[in-house]
């Protein structure tokens, strides 16, 4: 029930529209309960008994009064429609607001959470999330906050009403309201736990489909389409089953309420016929009884389906608030400050980390790293390389130690203003669906094209995006398909020096580009290093040698530093890397020039 008042209280933003929502129903329903009354006075006006037979006959009546009940239903009918139509505009308005404020209060959960809660959850559970069990709750508070205030009004007026008429009739008639009223209790039941089933099921069929669209590449390089086929079939078909069953809890709950409510009208017609005969009521009455008895039938339908909006969403606002409600473990402080532009003087200070429910990945990590320093880092996969790097823009927060820029703590500053400052190129970069243009200046607001084309001359792309058909408006298909390896790395690196960072991280951002371009970055980039803290991930012999430290990472902890030269002569685990990895590559940059030394003097 938290759920739901939850979901009351988000409509409750708009009191506006719930008022209008609430009024031009309960309005609707005085015009609704108005007609079979007007109706049945209409009929004793015209029909009565004859006193000497006790047959019924057509008795005398003015046509003034005959056209006045025909104006008045005629107006009643004007009025109903009126309302009806209010009450749908309002309620729909209302839901589609709170359905509005749902989907950019998920979002925004979704972009301030930490890394950590992205690490555990399926992008396609989230969606489904986002899609469906927003649209379950929009239909909550169209059909089951306002449609049931119809119902609830009708259930309660309506058999007052009938009592009023002819309580015996009233008693046959609510004879089976105690087994529906108990059915529909443990169908609810049922159905709350039956959709949360459904649509943790969707999601999870949602997963399969983003993950084999994001993986189409690896699947068809592996000719593994019949077994992604299967896959998504068995999940296909799990869904259907559960949706199936969902539905037809609710169809048979329908059915019998139906069943219930037809076999009692055919005992009130049979025993209102013989009060009608035996003159102990009126045929205008027993008309009156049934047309109040009939709009009986839309609350008893209404509510299985009623039922069924409720079970909805309670799952699916179950779901939806165990995201709003997660607390990040990365969060502002109360006073953080912005941090300006600072010289980018990077400290670790006995820094620990540990993922959720795992061992510790980062173990006292103790680093200085100056204005203008190079930094690489180096180690076997999982010694913790990038988590080191991920902890100073604060995607993950330290459990241990702390970190600080200036001798200021990481922790004192906004995120926006921490991040703004503090580089990054990925080395899985990512592209968004625009043109070259805006993915190199993403994230700069006022960015104009001669800073847009610096950058890319910087990263050496200018070139050629100029050699494409539309230069810097050339649309970027989905995570930059249309680009090779090479061009979307060093459009990540030019988006990356458009925000001018005094701190920079490479994320092995030039893994993916041949020697010769990745000569030509490395002598741009010696510019825009400078006066910069530069961190660097990399397995290039010519990052490593040119950097001003190098730390050697193992199981979580440094276990060497210093520079080429010293690391070298300690006969330690980078020299270890250098001779399995790095030796080879200096070989390769070798043979790469003498050819072109070859080409200078030909030339000559």
């Amino acid at each position: 029930m938290g759920i739901l008042l939850r979901i009351i209280g988000m409509a409750s933003h708009y009191p506006m529209r719930l008022g209008l929502a609430y009024a031009s129903a309960l309005a609707a329903i005085g015009f609704s309960l108005a007609l079979p009354w007007l109706f049945g006075n209409a009929i004793d006006l015209m029909v009565g008994r004859d006193p000497v037979t006790g047959k019924f006959i057509v008795q005398d009546f003015s046509l003034a009064a005959l056209v006045s009940f025909g104006v008045g239903i005629l107006g009643v009918s004007l009025g109903r429609g009126f309302c009806d139509f209010a009450r749908t505009y309002t309620t729909e308005s209302l839901s589609q607001k709170v359905s509005f404020d749902c989907r950019n209060l998920l979002y925004d959960k979704l972009q301030n959470v930490s890394f950590a809660f992205h690490d555990k959850e399926h992008t396609g559970d989230l969606m489904s999330r986002a899609t469906a069990d927003v649209e379950a709750m929009r239909r909550f508070v169209n059909m089951g906050m306002i449609r049931s205030l119809d119902v609830v009004v009708r259930i309660l007026a309506i058999p007052f009403i009938l009592f009023f008429l002819n309580w015996e009739l009233a008693l046959i008639s609510m004879i089976f309201v105690p087994a529906i009223v108990l059915r529909s209790t443990f169908v609810m039941r049922a159905l709350r736990r039956k959709w949360l089933h459904v649509q943790q099921v969707m999601g999870e069929s949602v997963t399969v489909l983003q993950e084999n669209l994001a993986g189409m590449h690896v699947v068809k390089a592996f000719a593994s389409e019949d077994f992604e086929r299967r896959k998504y079939n068995r999940k296909a078909e799990e869904l259907r089953v559960e949706y199936f069953d969902a539905e037809r809890m609710q169809g048979t709950n329908s059915a019998w309420m139906t069943l219930y409510f037809t076999f009692a009208l055919g005992v009130v017609l049979w025993y209102g016929g013989w009060q009608v005969v035996d003159g102990n009521l009126t045929p205008g009455d027993l008309a009156k009884f049934f047309l109040y008895l009939n709009q009986l039938t839309f609350p008893i339908r209404a509510s299985a389906q009623i039922i069924n909006t409720f079970s909805r969403a309670m799952s699916s606002g179950q779901r939806l608030f165990n995201v709003l409600d997660t607390v990040s473990p990365v969060s502002e402080r109360a006073n953080a400050r912005d941090m300006g532009r600072p010289e980018g003087h990077v400290r670790f200070d006995k820094v620990g980390f540990s993922y959720q429910d795992r061992s510790p990945a980062l173990l006292e990590v103790n680093l200085d790293a100056r204005p203008g320093q190079v930094t690489a880092i180096l180690g076997a996969p999982g010694s913790g390389k990038t988590t080191v790097v991920n902890l100073l823009p604060r995607f993950y927060d330290v459990t241990d130690g702390k970190i600080t820029i200036d001798g200021a703590d990481i922790r004192d500053f906004t995120l926006q203003s921490l991040r703004h400052n503090v580089g990054i190129v990925h080395q899985d970069v990512y592209l968004f669906s625009a043109s070259i243009r805006d993915n190199i200046g993403y994230g700069v607001k006022d960015a104009t094209h001669e800073d847009i084309e610096r950058a890319a001359k910087v990263a050496q792309l200018h070139d050629q995006i100029m050699a494409l058909p539309h230069g810097y408006d050339t649309w970027v298909g989905e995570r930059g398909t249309t680009l090779s390896g090479g061009q979307r790395q060093r459009l990540s690196i030019a988006r990356t020096i458009l925000i001018d960072p005094p701190v920079l991280i490479l994320d092995d951002s030039t893994s993916s580009v041949d020697v010769e371009t990745e000569r030509q970055i490395h002598r741009a980039m010696v510019e825009v290093m400078k006066g910069r803290t530069t961190f660097v991930i990399a397995h290039r012999l010519s990052t490593v040698r040119e950097a001003d430290q190098i730390l050697v990472l193992d199981k979580g902890t440094i276990v060497e530093r210093g520079t080429h030269e010293e690391l070298i002569r300690s006969d330690g685990i980078y020299q270890s890397i250098y001779e399995l990895q790095l030796r080879p590559q200096e070989e390769v940059l070798l043979e790469a020039a003498v050819p072109a030394m070859a080409d200078g003097r030909a030339a000559l």
